[in-house]
């Protein structure tokens, strides 16, 4: 089949992936490792959420495809596209995927980037008895990309997966957001050795210094100490009315909170949440550290910010790419779909030509081969 470079709407997916070594054995490699990692990539982002959807995407789209791969031996079968992605060593997939986005990220100073953990929740295997596969990942909220992931046994080992994330990520003059898991010392030293800063969300793993907080700004409500300005936000619609207030205090003031062991510790900060719905007010009230000065508007902004990893990244995935309904789970296989689909996620929302949800950018990719081309060409 007469293949055209020119044609290859995205050749830097073949470069990324060109150096893996192919775990196959060698009489076994019918179809060249950058065919199938391509041939999946394509399949995810139009819609494609299995080894079978994707081979018969494959061939739905032979013609299309032949543009830019040789298909030799034509479309790989489902159960090969399977077997290749559960022998596929899963570091050295996601160290290519970490690669590319350092080279697309654009770098942006003071840019959230959020830690947060997420399970594969079909993943499991009770017959070999394999847990379900955990993954914390790192989304960086002005660029719209996951930025890298790593792989725990389970949700209790993210203490000891954020450090290893970090370490190949690049988020130098960022600012690293984790919910309370992650209010840790040795966390809050492996970011600023990063050269980044940190809020942190702060609750009863970390007993003494949240009761420290706390009273700080207890005081501060009863009137006994000098209220810091405060920053507030309003937003709401549909009989629904949610208001953010920030106070933030500086800790090198004498007594108020023991930094021992907190790395380049120099705020603490209150976020209350007011929501009015219905006619039915509740407040919630929460506590974050951070190495950041005490700047309510920043440290609001960088909470808020945080959750763009649950809102854009894990929603997304579950609902636009059905991952939690995923039973791929052989091998290495679940580990490396998380990739691919991550992969595929951060292309759709670098193209921004269609004001549509990401479900609705993989039906157009799947329908129309131009955008298609538009969407591969942000890699």
């Amino acid at each position: 089949m007469a293949v055209s470079s020119e044609a290859d709407p995205s050749p830097a997916l073949t470069e990324y992936f060109a150096d893996l070594d192919d775990p196959r054995r060698e009489n076994s490699t019918d179809y060249p490792l950058h065919e199938i990692i391509v041939l999946t990539i394509c399949g995810v982002i139009c819609g494609a959420d299995g080894f079978t959807s994707i081979a018969n995407f494959g061939e739905a789209k032979k013609e299309w495809l032949g543009q830019f791969l040789e298909l030799e031996n034509g479309i790989p079968s489902h159960d090969t596209i399977g077997r290749f992605f559960g022998l596929l060593d899963p570091e050295a997939f996601e160290a290519r995927f970490s690669r590319w986005v350092r080279e697309a990220c654009e770098h942006v100073d003071g840019e959230v980037v959020a830690i947060d953990g997420k399970t594969l929740r079909r993943s499991y295997d009770r017959d070999s008895s394999k847990a379900a596969v955990h993954m914390v990942s790192a989304w960086a909220s002005e660029n719209g990309m996951t930025l890298g992931q790593v792989k725990t046994e389970k949700k209790s080992n993210e203490i000891t997966a954020i450090p290893e994330l970090l370490e190949v990520l690049d988020v130098t003059g960022c600012i690293v957001t984790i919910d309370a898991m992650g209010c840790q010392k040795a966390i809050t030293e492996a970011i600023t050795d990063e050269g980044a800063d940190y809020v942190l969300a702060l609750k009863d793993n970390q007993g003494e210094l949240r009761a420290d907080t706390e009273s700080i700004f207890d005081r501060i409500r009863k009137g006994d100490r000098e209220p810091p300005e405060a920053c507030k936000s309003v937003t709401g619609g549909h009989d629904r009315i949610e208001t953010r207030r920030c106070w933030a205090v500086d800790v090198e003031e004498k007594g108020l909170v023991d930094l021992e062991g907190w790395h380049e510790l120099s705020a603490v900060c209150m976020v209350e949440y007011e929501r009015v719905e219905d006619g039915e007010r509740a407040i919630e009230r929460r506590y974050y550290i951070s190495s950041l000065d005490p700047d309510a508007e920043a440290l609001l902004k960088a909470t808020r910010r945080h959750w763009h990893i649950e809102n854009r990244m894990h929603w997304v995935l579950d609902v636009a790419f059905r991952e939690d309904q995923s039973r791929i789970r052989a091998g290495h296989a679940a580990q490396n779909m998380a990739t691919a689909r991550r992969l595929a996620l951060s292309l759709l929302e670098q193209e921004d030509s269609l004001s549509v949800g990401v479900k609705n950018k993989r039906l157009r990719a799947g329908w129309d081969h131009d955008y298609l081309r538009t969407v591969l060409q942000e890699a």
